[in-house]
């Protein structure tokens, strides 16, 4: 096996994994409703996907350290996530769907910290190149975002749930060529998990992500409401989206030569500060077209740079031991955790003041993580050199 074999079998997890997000989550709730659910059904039935990665990530990331297994663990919860999802495609009861998503949801959840522990790993000597492997999963995802209308016009929206399970087996094949990575066994025993955790930087790190996610949750629920409210069409809506996700690809895979010239922590305080002024705009001159393409461009710190500096951060902190709990807990305290909040808090907050209400909250969330970041997360004198 080829010294790029490994990390291209990675991609390929990366683009098959997040194929199935690009599918699942435009589409799913018209399946539902299709199905005649009403809106409060729809609402926990989607929020099962959230609440699994806040319960899953820790526990299948222990199992990992502690077996050594993590493509074992990758490969048999994928097999598992594809064959609940046959069950989920016979379901038109309510119950039945909520066990069978449940089951789905906290297996599918497993593989993608230890995806991230893993690419980490195998990058940690050429920084930036853990995002030239993750970029493919941005890929798979608006490869499938953007024609799975037209797919979905071809094979009808009652076969939705069989495209999925063709994905989800995309990702069981990705799962067998993926490599074990060994994880190197300390001559000592290393400190537990919590004392890393503890450590006034560490949970600045997560304090950070969690600002960011929060700041994302109504956007992600509320963005496409707030521009039609703005007078945009839905073409121009999904070319807005779409360019968000474009500068995500741009900037993952100009990552390695961002990581040559700047340390990790000033690359996550540039991804605050690009969001808060993304944010800004946003709440304010929202129906500037020129204004909302702009802000849209900032998608490439808000997820890109924030992201490979997330996850750089988390492999730097956490030793080889508590690698995948550590991505786990990334994982929880962001898209998890922070993006639930953040959410529920937005449905609240539009129903008084709309676009502006809601982003000034998310953009006052990133001013607060810009301020937490500058005090608790600054680089050593170590990185500064290295950079």
């Amino acid at each position: 096996m080829s010294a790029s074999a490994p990390l291209a079998a990675l991609a390929a997890f990366y683009f098959s994994y997040f194929a199935f997000q690009g599918l699942f989550g435009p589409f799913w709730s018209l399946y539902l409703e299709s199905l005649s659910f009403n809106t409060v059904q729809i609402s926990i039935l989607m929020a099962l996907s959230t609440l699994a990665r806040i319960v899953a990530p820790m526990f299948w990331g222990w199992l990992a350290d502690r077996s050594g297994q993590r493509r074992v663990i990758m490969l048999w919860t994928s097999v598992v996530s594809m064959a609940s999802f046959v069950m989920v495609a016979w379901q038109h009861s309510f119950w039945g769907m909520f066990i069978w998503l449940a089951v789905n949801h906290f297996f599918w959840a497993a593989a993608l910290p230890l995806g991230e522990a893993s690419t980490a790993h195998l990058t940690r000597s050429q920084p930036g190149r853990y995002s030239r492997v993750r970029v493919w999963g941005s890929i798979g995802f608006v490869c499938f975002a953007a024609s799975g209308g037209y797919l979905l016009n071809l094979v009808t929206m009652a076969n939705l749930p069989w495209l999925i399970v063709g994905l989800l087996g995309l990702i069981v094949l990705a799962c067998w060529r993926v490599p074990e990575v060994a994880i190197e066994r300390a001559k000592a025993r290393p400190e537990p998990i919590w004392a890393t955790v503890r450590q006034p930087h560490v949970v600045a790190l997560f304090a950070c992500c969690f600002l960011l996610s929060f700041a994302m949750g109504p956007y992600y629920n509320f963005y496409s409401i707030g521009l039609k409210e703005a007078g945009y069409s839905a073409s121009t809506t999904g070319l807005l989206w779409a360019a968000g996700v474009m500068a995500e690809i741009v900037v993952f895979w100009q990552m390695p030569r961002l990581m040559a010239r700047f340390t990790l922590e000033r690359l996550m305080l540039a991804s605050l500060l690009v969001s808060a002024l993304r944010f800004a705009l946003m709440a304010t001159l929202l129906p500037v077209a020129a204004v909302a393409f702009a802000a849209q461009l900032g998608h490439a710190f808000t997820f890109g740079v924030h992201h490979a500096a997330a996850v750089g951060l988390i492999h730097r902190n956490f030793a080889e031991q508590h690698q995948a709990r550590g991505q786990g807990l990334y994982t929880v305290a962001s898209f998890g955790v922070g993006g639930s909040v953040g959410g529920l808090l937005g449905g609240v907050l539009w129903q008084y003041g709309g676009v502006g209400l809601t982003f000034g909250v998310s953009t006052f969330a990133l001013l607060l993580g810009v301020g937490v970041c500058v005090k608790w997360l600054r680089p050593t004198p170590a990185t500064v050199s290295a950079a």
